[in-house]
């Protein structure tokens, strides 16, 4: 038998309608004095950091805010938050926004307890110290961030995605308000949701999947494939962006205690290089990833299938593998994820970095996770034909 397992979530999750709301009280609840609110310029033009530092600041809390979060973050993103964080003597962390922001109050919480750079931290449990409180405030669904002791940094001088996994990671509080996404455009809503499809899968297909991560995976999937579609139909629907928020949480509940596999593992080389956004890369790269997997588990994927409604309980394990692939590439086509050649890179290039991404794929270690484990020549072949 496997050993005992380790299961990481926050531990304040509020979630519904409003959720928001209750970070300033849950601040003050925690004793503290003065916090830096995370954000990225989109979210600072639209006013909602201002609003969370405002209620902060109504609560009796100091707040101040750094704005700076680029789409991809970096480590230059962590630098820059962790010097207004040390210049205010700011005591907790408020992160705003999609998987970056979040990503970027994880790197500047745990920096502030612990000596740099960010790149000694890369890799499985190399946090020496647990950084500030952290409470996450997700305005995406689809990272799941909020809920993960995982981080992903661009390190700016290798130019290379840096993953970190840590229990000091983890944010103190989770605040789940679906409300937050109503205003999110389609292919925003494609990629982020596709994205948290993927981590249902890879949770689920991971070899280090176990019962309780299983259900979470799978609570994940089945929300996804009953409400996905009609979010991105209809932007305004309420029940579909609840039912998108729980699934990206869910999701980020089962892959951060299960680890995610090989989407994971060459969604960063590809996104690291060609700078494309981290849902629309594991996007692009899930119909064909999932079609060379399949082999090593098809009981596992076979259930995927069931629980999107792609398959039912009649059909063999081959059958719904078969609807399995198929659907992955239809669901891609009906929110209109493009393909790799739809996103500005030519075959030219795609070849000419294939060596680096793979070697990049395989040094994440995620692959290692995947039923199948490829070689690098299957990584080129697979970036080959998601092309």
């Amino acid at each position: 038998m496997a050993g005992p397992v380790q299961i990481n979530i926050p531990s304040i999750i509020i979630n519904g309608a409003g959720a928001s709301d209750e970070a300033a009280p849950q601040a003050v609840r925690a004793g503290l004095k003065r916090v830096l609110v995370v954000s990225d310029p989109f979210l600072v033009e639209q006013g909602l950091p201002a609003r969370i530092a405002d209620q902060c600041r109504q609560a009796g809390i100091e707040s101040h805010v750094y704005g700076g979060v680029t789409p991809e973050p970096t480590d230059v993103n962590v630098e820059e938050g962790l010097d207004i964080l040390g210049k205010t003597g700011c005591d907790g962390v408020i992160a705003v926004g999609g998987g970056s922001s979040i990503d970027v109050g994880k790197g500047i919480a745990v920096m502030a307890a612990n000596d740099g750079p960010l790149s000694e931290y890369a890799g499985y449990h190399r946090i020496p110290r647990p950084g500030l409180p952290l409470f996450a405030i997700p305005t995406t669904a689809g990272t799941g961030s909020e809920m993960t002791r995982v981080t992903v940094i661009t390190d700016t001088r290798r130019n290379v995605k840096m993953m970190m996994l840590d229990a000091h990671l983890l944010p103190t509080a989770a605040f789940v308000d679906y409300t937050l996404t109503l205003s999110m455009p389609r292919p925003l809503t494609a990629n982020v949701g596709v994205d948290t499809l993927t981590h249902g899968i890879e949770a689920y297909v991971s070899r280090k999947a176990g019962t309780m991560t299983d259900a979470l995976a799978l609570s994940c999937v089945g929300l996804v494939g009953r409400h996905l579609v009609q979010a991105w139909k209809h932007p305004g629907d309420h029940e579909a962006r609840k039912g998108m928020m729980e699934a990206a949480s869910l999701g980020g509940m089962a892959f951060a205690n299960s680890s995610v596999c090989l989407v994971h593992g060459m969604s960063r080389p590809l996104g690291a290089v060609f700078h494309l956004p981290h849902g629309l890369s594991n996007s692009v790269l899930l119909p064909a990833v999932t079609r060379f997997s399949v082999p090593a588990a098809p009981d596992r994927y076979a259930a995927l299938a069931r629980k999107l409604g792609w398959a039912g309980e009649g059909d063999d394990s081959q059958t719904a593998c078969e609807r399995l692939v198929d659907g992955l590439q239809k669901l891609n086509d009906t929110v209109q994820i493009p393909g790799l050649r739809d996103c500005g890179i030519t075959q030219e290039a795609l070849t000419a970095a294939l060596d680096k991404m793979a070697d990049d794929a395989l040094a994440s270690g995620s692959p290692q996770n995947n039923p199948r484990v490829p070689t690098a020549d299957e990584i080129k072949s697979l970036y080959l034909e998601a092309y």
